[in-house]
């Protein structure tokens, strides 16, 4: 193996985001022996963040019209995930395109990007929603819907940070996007 082919991407991995965070050489980066960095602990809670944004539109969206279609649960849930993916690919793709991706290369990148995310989010946070009795009873009028939602996408935020910092530490997930952003 060609060792200084190796070192040379690497260099340029870490100046492209070193370029793109403004921050130390190896932010967003684990350290030798992979211990917790503090930088990376920062992005991976923004990649969350990113994340969750879409989820929560596209998951209140989703309960939005199952109710006024008077849809029971599965259908209301099955939705809001459905939705959750759409709204969440949809902002990463957004992003990259302006970059100068094309469509169905910012797809492949929201793909790589968020899927996993994504899809931890909506198990968490649906998994709440129903464990909470009266849970997918109550409707978008009752004030506590709302706690319960904001509950279940906080936790699903908590649960997703430590494995979008996972990995984002080996060049996946959301760190496949910062490849692609304008400096």
């Amino acid at each position: 193996m060609d060792h200084s082919a190796h070192e040379h991407h690497d260099h340029h991995e870490h100046a492209a985001h070193e370029s793109h965070t403004g921050h130390g050489h190896h932010e967003g980066h684990a350290s030798q022996g992979d211990r917790p960095n503090p930088a990376s602990w920062r992005m991976a809670a923004s990649a969350t963040l990113h994340c969750l944004t879409g989820c929560a539109i596209g998951e209140v969206l989703g309960v939005v019209i199952g109710t006024a279609l008077g849809w029971h649960g599965a259908a209301t849930i099955a939705l809001a995930i459905a939705l959750a993916f759409v709204f969440g690919y949809a902002l990463t793709m957004r992003g990259v395109m302006r970059a100068g991706l094309s469509f169905k290369d910012a797809l492949k990148v929201a793909l790589a990007a968020d899927t996993i995310s994504i899809a931890v989010m909506e198990i968490v946070d649906n998994a709440f929603i129903l464990a909470i009795p009266g849970g997918m009873e109550m409707g978008v009028a009752d004030p506590r819907f709302w706690l319960m939602l904001a509950a279940a996408l906080a936790i699903a935020f908590v649960v997703t940070v430590p494995i979008n910092r996972w990995l984002i530490s080996r060049g996946k997930g959301h760190a496949v996007v910062h490849q692609h952003h304008r400096h």
